[in-house]
């Protein structure tokens, strides 16, 4: 079953989506050369509190921290700890989450340590969120979940790799549906499955979290033996982008952007929904 929410229960989600773009904006600044994925995690911590805000990450299925910290071929899931010093050069994809009166919020990022990256990398992480984005401007009342599907895996498909070769999309994580929990039905694929049909019809009141994670190789991935970090098995490096989104009558709203993803949509030709808390 498919939750679908009211608009006052999409601006609840808003106030959710805004803590965890304050999040990104903190950590972001904090991803520097010499500090540890536990330092993110503190700073990620206390800008939950500072929110009166909880993470919907802590204590999810057992895992043990406030964000996910997953640094250059870690895909997802990425525990926080003092072993990992960033280095100048290295990308990490941070994941974070927020629970506020009950409702959640969900999105990821790739940041770029420090100077010197590869131009393969900076594509990656470009090709990674541009197709978050063909993937959201997709989703339009009267399509079907497989078109956003469609949509991601089509614009990463037409990007040419640095150097030859193709984008791997990872096939064993994908979007999900958000709202009173964080992880709900409809699982999101980010490449066309046929055998799964089309999906459910979006609907107002759909709300989706879109999230490809794309490496430089393969498109598979195994787990190590902390039960959660995810890493690509032939050790390339990987990009992950995410934003929660909520369908109106009026348009996509990126909950987790702090434009609510209007600059962007203009961008490719789609008007963002009226921002409830604005």
């Amino acid at each position: 079953m498919v939750e679908i929410k009211t608009p006052e229960q999409i601006a609840k989600m808003r106030e959710a989506g805004l803590v965890v773009a304050a999040v990104h904006a903190a950590t972001a600044e904090a991803a520097v050369p010499g500090a540890t994925t536990r330092d993110l995690d503190a700073v990620a911590r206390k800008v939950l509190a500072e929110h009166g805000a909880k993470s919907n990450f802590l204590g999810y299925g057992g895992f043990p921290a406030t964000i996910c910290t997953s640094a250059n071929e870690v895909v997802v899931h990425g525990i926080p700890d003092d072993r990992t010093v960033l280095k100048d050069g290295d990308i990490i994809s941070i994941d974070a989450g927020a629970i506020v009166d009950g409702w959640h919020g969900d999105a990821a990022f790739t940041a770029f340590v420090g100077t010197g990256h590869a131009p393969e990398l900076i594509e990656l992480s470009r090709v990674t969120e541009e197709s978050m984005w063909a993937g959201i401007a997709a989703m339009r009342v009267g399509a079907r979940l497989v078109d956003v599907s469609r949509a991601i895996e089509t614009y990463i498909r037409r990007q040419p790799r640095p150097g030859g070769g193709k984008y791997g999309i990872i096939e064993d994580y994908g979007g999900h549906g958000i709202g009173t929990q964080m992880h709900m039905d409809p699982h999101l694929l980010n490449y066309v499955a046929r055998k799964r049909g089309k999906g459910p019809k979006l609907v107002p009141g759909f709300c989706l979290a879109i999230e490809p994670m794309v490496s430089l190789g393969t498109p598979h991935t195994e787990v190590l033996q902390d039960d959660w970090t995810v890493i690509t098995t032939d050790g390339t490096w990987s990009s992950h982008w995410e934003h929660s989104i909520a369908l109106t009558e009026e348009g996509p709203l990126v909950l987790t952007a702090p434009d609510g993803g209007k600059a962007k949509l203009a961008e490719l030709g789609v008007t963002a929904a009226p921002d409830p808390l604005a």
